[in-house]
């Protein structure tokens, strides 16, 4: 197994290739508020075994607590940023499938909270970049001008039925706007809050088992 750690192509990032780089799928690994390129590697390889992993650390800081794009209050996004942020980390996606040698046509991401809002956007910003997503307690990032076609890309969202951040309504409506553009939306309801539980994990890694 090769494991990489870069300060290149515009991330901070890990990447740990899988049983082969040229045909496993990879998942790209996208972390919460105040984590690090470390939090999910270990989540991502137990959700999809065999996979190449590459698992960037979001640049912007939130007192000292990286993040991918920049919020104005909780739950409240800097939509500029957001959709600067969003289009650098398709750019990232795509650079390292050419420096590692990865499929860029079989990139799946799994994000956590944030992670998972910016692995939204990139779906909806940047179709194609992703193959699907793992979407763990995500909220709406934000509804583009122009909806994309989201035919071919299967979308998991794993939902806290008591989270107070990505609140069930927020649920509903990311579900409502992925399935309007076209996607194939599965969700999963775990009788917590906003942290993430073993149910996740299993539902992540059969949803994968089928689509991956």
């Amino acid at each position: 197994m090769v494991m990489r750690e870069q300060d290149v192509l515009g991330f901070k990032h890990r990447f740990i290739a899988g049983s082969d780089v040229v045909t496993s799928p990879t998942l790209l690994v996208l972390h919460g508020t105040g984590g690090d390129e470390n939090d999910l590697v270990g989540l991502g390889q137990t959700m999809l075994p065999g996979a190449n992993i590459l698992s960037p650390r979001g640049k912007v800081l939130e007192n000292g607590m990286p993040r991918f794009f920049r919020r104005l209050a909780e739950g409240v996004f800097d939509l500029e940023d957001l959709k600067a942020r969003t289009h650098e980390l398709a750019d990232f996606v795509l650079a390292a499938a050419r420096d590692y040698g990865f499929n860029a046509g079989r990139v799946f991401a799994t994000g956590y909270s944030n992670g998972g809002n910016i692995a939204a956007s990139t779906l909806l910003l940047r179709p194609g970049t992703l193959a699907g997503a793992v979407l763990l307690r995500p909220m709406v990032p934000l509804v583009p001008d122009t909806l994309p076609d989201l035919a071919s890309s299967p979308v998991l969202i794993a939902a806290g039925e008591m989270d107070l951040i990505a609140t069930p309504a927020q649920t509903h409506d990311l579900t409502e706007l992925l399935r309007k553009c076209g996607a194939d939306v599965e969700v999963v309801h775990q009788p917590v809050g906003h942290q993430l539980t073993q149910a996740d994990v299993e539902a992540a890694r059969r949803w994968f088992g089928k689509h991956a």
